[in-house]
């Protein structure tokens, strides 16, 4: 009998190679079951729930999905919960409006201002938009020209149709009517004005600034004080204009003749030169830090001292104000505690925790800070 040889190493590696190929032949023809496992679930991760989906879980048609999602009135209450519920559980967001129609908020705040550029309404925008976001809010904003209640209904219908949760009106005072009428469908705070009481309403306390700015400078001894107010149709101008007169009158002064600028250092730098060419000025209220350092330049053209032979005030404390020549004195505005109390209210309505009633309002207090402009008068 033959005894068998063993196979060449040769012979081993050949038939190693053909029981690889055979091996991966098979696993191309057939997936294993950890294969037949997996592929389900990356599917499903990988298709978002549809509309048809939202529709069959509901229990209704895709048309009626969609008179849902664009918020339309001819869907019965019980069929629209069914559809909102079915897109909460799906995970359904068509857009931030469908998002707000299933959880019942948008997380966002609208704006309406009249003039973004203005600094009290710049400082004002900003500190509502860092309150905001504090609170996990974004904020929209619409900037108007048109000072009339109608444009103002215009920029709200805008808003409330991006389905924000409140919405704050900054200067409602300079509008064409004494009130504002709007609807109640979202919250509304006014910023910086009165609105004939209809909403509540945050503002610095306009008149204890401007007090606190004639005080001062009578306090050093001077015998009246001059005023360089701001535009007529401007609600905070209007209201430091009638505290520096009652002050005067308080005190039983003398009351110059009023000089009106709109803000800007070109219009106090106007009104400078007026006050510069009579010899019995030596104090002058600025109703704004602007308008001051155009006054302050015009003094200073004409050869007056400051303060050496007038004093200057100033109102808001710019950022710039320690930096004016000399350094300004002015009134103090907390742009971030308005900002703060703005959003407070707004999400105290929002989530019902407490109900702020037409016609509140939330004072913010001035502080007057003493620099460099303001001294006694020439031989006192």
């Amino acid at each position: 009998m033959t005894q068998r040889q063993a196979p060449s190493q040769m012979e081993q590696r050949q038939a190693l190679s053909r029981k690889e190929q055979a091996s991966r032949k098979e696993s191309r023809q057939a997936p294993s079951q950890k294969d037949h496992r997996q592929a389900p679930l990356a599917k499903d991760h990988r298709q978002a729930p549809s509309q048809k989906d939202v529709a069959e879980l509901a229990g209704v048609s895709s048309q009626t999905v969609s008179r849902v999602v664009n918020n339309r009135t001819n869907v019965d209450a019980q069929t629209r919960e069914r559809v909102l519920t079915a897109m909460r559980v799906l995970g359904y967001w068509t857009n931030g409006a469908a998002r707000t129609l299933a959880t019942g908020q948008s997380r966002a705040f609208g704006l309406i201002s009249f003039d973004l550029s203005a600094h009290g309404n710049a400082r004002t925008i900003e500190a509502i938009a860092a309150a905001a976001q504090e609170a996990e809010y974004s904020v929209n904003i619409v900037g108007i020209s048109a000072a009339t209640e109608e444009a103002v209904q215009r920029a709200y219908a805008r808003l409330t149709s991006q389905a924000v949760d409140g919405v704050v009106l900054i200067e409602a005072r300079i509008l064409d009517t004494a009130t504002v009428h709007l609807p109640t469908s979202v919250p509304v705070v006014i910023a910086d004005g009165d609105p004939g009481r209809n909403f509540p309403a945050v503002d610095t306390n306009q008149a204890a600034g401007a007090r606190d700015a004639t005080q001062h400078l009578l306090d050093l001894g001077h015998r009246t004080v001059w005023h360089v107010a701001g535009p007529r149709d401007s609600h905070a101008a209007l209201r430091r204009a009638a505290a520096w007169h009652a002050t005067l009158k308080e005190h039983r002064r003398m009351i110059p003749p009023l000089l009106y600028g709109d803000w800007s250092a070109e219009s106090g730098l106007a009104a400078g030169r007026t006050l510069a060419e009579r010899d019995d000025v030596t104090a002058i209220f600025a109703a704004n830090d602007h308008m001051a350092l155009g006054i302050i330049r015009a003094l200073r053209e004409a050869g007056h001292a400051i303060p050496g032979d007038v004093s200057i005030v100033g109102f808001d404390d710019v950022r710039e104000a320690s930096c004016f020549l000399p350094p300004l004195t002015t009134i103090h505005q907390d742009f971030e505690a308005v900002g703060r109390r703005c959003v407070e209210l707004l999400l105290d309505q929002v989530t019902r925790r407490g109900e702020m009633p037409g016609g509140t309002i939330a004072s913010i207090s001035p502080r007057l800070v003493e620099r460099a402009s303001t001294a006694p008068p020439r031989g006192h």
